[in-house]
């Protein structure tokens, strides 16, 4: 089973270059590279046309496929929609899928979870009832966590905000997100090893060169690359994004329960108003914000100002 791309001479050096670390040291005749991936075989040509073969062969191609022309195809499988960011049949596949939450709020953690369903599991996620997980109350998102994490391989990276404030003046929050999610998508690996997945899909919070090069700045090691894609609204391409977003969101909902036990005062999410004058009220007991919050939000100087 193979598929064939044609593609110009300036997407070819960009697929040379990304295909660099899985080169092959002896290329066939004529080919401009070769690279050996677990699951595929590419080998490209001068003349741009683009060879790939192997188990995984669609999934490959699939990342090309926008810039490329009508591809000649030989498989027996459903086919790549040329142009589609996402294969038509990745619902289907059995794919690790990667989310976050707490990003945006002032008070608790940045959550990020990844969760693999296997096509063995897919009706069963089905039935939970989690296909728009966006639309799901807390109260049925705490129902349903239980049964995602005793059946479904998964990690969580909970980000509290001691740490947060610690890593963040050298990392962005997208540079924080890119190593949480690389972080879990490996832990989920290392967990169903020797089992590889179709695919990996990743919520999208940032363009795929700049999420792989905040990965590069932080030194990160193993970084995840293979068969990775990323899309908005990624709970309604593949349900392992909604089991991953609703076991982000319950851990978050979690910590939050326990901050403000702490705190001895209820913590809302969001970085509104109601934020600021909660977080006054912490200056004003003498309680140390770098414990329950992310303090390079403008709600740090807020609640200071009113303090004042």
């Amino acid at each position: 089973m193979q598929i064939v791309l044609q593609v110009s001479i300036p997407q070819l050096k960009k697929m040379a270059a990304y295909y660099a670390p899985y080169a092959v040291s002896k290329a066939p005749k004529g080919a401009v590279f070769a690279a050996k991936l677990s699951q595929a075989t590419v080998t490209a040509y001068k003349s741009g046309k683009v060879l790939f073969q192997g188990s995984g062969f669609k999934v490959e191609a699939a990342r090309w496929q926008d810039n490329a022309n009508q591809p000649t195809q030989k498989m027996n499988a459903s086919h790549v929609t040329p142009g589609a960011t996402i294969p038509t049949d990745f619902a289907n596949w059995s794919v690790i899928g990667s989310d976050e939450v707490g990003a945006g709020a002032y008070f608790g953690p940045l959550t990020t979870a990844a969760v693999f369903v296997s096509k063995n599991d897919l009706d069963w996620v089905k039935a939970l009832g989690i296909a728009d997980s966006k639309t799901l109350t807390d109260a049925k998102m705490r129902d349903i966590a239980p049964e995602i994490i005793q059946r479904l391989p998964h990690h969580v990276v909970n980000l509290l905000p001691e740490k947060y404030n610690a890593l963040q003046p050298h990392n962005n929050v997208n540079q924080l997100k890119a190593i949480s999610h690389n972080f879990a998508l490996h832990k989920v690996l290392e967990k169903i090893a020797p089992i590889t997945p179709d695919a990996i899909l990743i919520d999208q919070f940032a363009q795929a060169t700049t999420y792989f090069n905040y990965l590069s700045k932080a030194q990160q090691s193993p970084v995840i690359r293979q068969n990775v894609y990323f899309t908005t609204k990624g709970e309604q391409y593949h349900l392992s994004v909604a089991a991953a977003s609703i076991l982000a969101r319950v851990v978050e909902l979690d910590t939050m329960v326990a901050l403000s036990h702490e705190a001895g005062m209820t913590l809302p999410i969001g970085a509104g108003k109601a934020v600021d004058l909660v977080a006054a009220k912490l200056i004003r007991q003498g309680q140390d914000l770098n414990h329950f919050a992310k303090l390079h939000f403008a709600n740090t100087a807020k609640a200071k100002s009113l303090v004042n």
